[in-house]
């Protein structure tokens, strides 16, 4: 007697705790693989697509968390906060990084492309793996300022979310792990390699040059390309180009990660692609404008004790010597490196 008046009240508590997650339909792993294409023009893949193969379920589950403002403090700064597409993945108008509460950063945002073949993120180069660079601006008072445990805490009581992450990973756990690899997932498809530039390098659609962007690209060749080399325009290497020291700022560059003298103002070369769109520019955002970066460059450097020795002239002094038809011809080939294809993909945009 005492089971047939158990049952009924088990039975109910079964049903009562599941009802709120039986009104989506039961998600199943779904491990449809994502090709990961290198352009014909790029270097090797560098990410490790073995240890995270990306999937249509992690990708899009990846995207979600991008644009998700419960990742920061307040529930309403997202990634793409400071990472907007249209002017590929910067904080558009601002010299310096927002963030929760008013917060400001002390550094520019980066352009987010090409992610997947880089080993080192960040102007100073702190995160030496895309899985775990999310956690530098997540963890940041003056960006995101939440704490892994928080995040995960907030996804696991989103009946949605626990679809997704069963969908996207065999063991189906909303967790930490998890979390940045589908981020990674999301980052790594963002490739943008179908600019004017690409299609002229590879004999695509009758693309040409004028001649205005011919002879920019040629000033490029002989006085650019030792630092924004190949086709992701940067050497991934890390130089201190001159820049007088901001005194609000005294940003030391690779210095904070290593306390390594050598590295004293050294910032990562950054990629030039669509550099016509991710202003300002510089570690600081300083510049507003591509021709105020190139008078910098002409004539506007200062020995500030560690300047790459690549940029001193036979006079003594530090500086890349530009004609003002250089500078002209230099800006009309820079813009050729805008990808429209890639700022206005719906693959990576919100809706």
């Amino acid at each position: 007697m005492k089971i047939i008046h158990i049952m009924p009240v088990l039975v109910l508590l079964f049903f009562s705790c599941d009802k709120d997650e039986t009104s989506i339909p039961q998600a199943a792993y779904e491990p449809i693989p994502v090709s990961i294409e290198k352009p014909d023009n790029f270097p090797e893949i560098a990410y490790n697509l073995e240890a995270n193969p990306p999937t249509e379920a992690g990708v899009a589950l990846g995207k979600k968390l991008f644009y998700d403002g419960r990742l920061s403090a307040n529930n309403s700064i997202p990634c793409a906060f400071c990472h907007e597409q249209a002017f590929a993945f910067t904080h558009h108008g601002h010299t310096l990084s927002h963030g929760v509460n008013g917060g400001i950063g002390f550094r520019n945002s980066q352009p987010m492309q090409n992610l997947a073949f880089q080993n080192e993120f960040m102007w100073d180069g702190a995160a030496s793996h895309l899985d775990l660079q999310p956690i530098i601006p997540l963890t940041s008072d003056l960006e995101m300022g939440e704490t892994l445990s928080n995040v995960v805490s907030k996804l696991q009581a989103d009946v949605q979310y626990k679809q997704d992450f069963i969908r996207a990973f065999e063991d189906g756990k909303i967790n930490s792990s998890n979390m940045l690899k589908a981020l990674s997932q999301f980052m790594i498809t963002m490739i943008s390699s179908n600019s004017k530039y690409d299609k002229y390098i590879r004999a695509e659609d009758q693309v040409t040059f004028t001649a205005l962007e011919l002879d920019g690209y040629n000033t490029f060749q002989d006085k650019c390309i030792s630092c924004h080399a190949t086709a992701l325009f940067t050497n991934q290497e890390y130089r201190n180009n001159g820049l007088p020291v901001n005194p609000q700022l005294n940003d030391q560059g690779r210095y904070v990660v290593f306390e390594n003298p050598d590295d004293l103002y050294k910032f990562k070369v950054p990629s030039l692609r669509n550099v016509e769109k991710s202003f300002p520019y510089m570690h600081d955002g300083r510049f507003a404008s591509l021709e105020a970066v190139l008078d910098f460059y002409d004539s506007g450097m200062v020995d500030n004790g560690n300047v790459d020795p690549i940029l001193l002239r036979n006079d003594g002094t530090y500086g890349i010597s530009l004609s003002n038809y250089e500078k002209e011809s230099l800006i009309a080939f820079l813009k050729t490196l805008t990808d429209n294809e890639f700022l206005n993909d719906e693959r990576f945009s919100e809706y």
